[in-house]
């Protein structure tokens, strides 16, 4: 199980941050990265820290989750993306 915030700090050692374009400080690819982790570890339960706590008190198994959360996670996930994407492209088209 990997937590989201060690995710994304382990990746801050593997890319370089650059003065301008995406990969600068909070940049576009920065901005979908901590996205990715903080949500993209709701479509699986063990995907959290939170999910895993969950599991142990509310006995939920992993089948039960991914039958009737995930896919909700994962549009929620999908739906995020997508608004981020008309975002950055009609009303914040410029760097941040």
């Amino acid at each position: 199980i990997v937590d989201n915030v060690p995710l994304v700090a382990g990746c801050m050692g593997m890319y370089p941050v650059e003065a301008l374009g995406d990969m600068a400080v909070d940049g576009v690819f920065w901005q979908l990265l901590a996205y990715c982790a903080g949500v993209g570890g709701s479509i699986l339960i063990i995907g959290s820290a939170a999910g895993v706590v969950v599991m142990g008190l509310e006995k939920i198994t992993f089948g039960w989750y991914m039958k009737r959360i995930s896919w909700i996670a994962l549009l929620g996930y999908l739906a995020g993306i997508l608004s981020y994407f008309i975002i950055r492209s009609t009303i914040l088209p410029t760097a941040l």
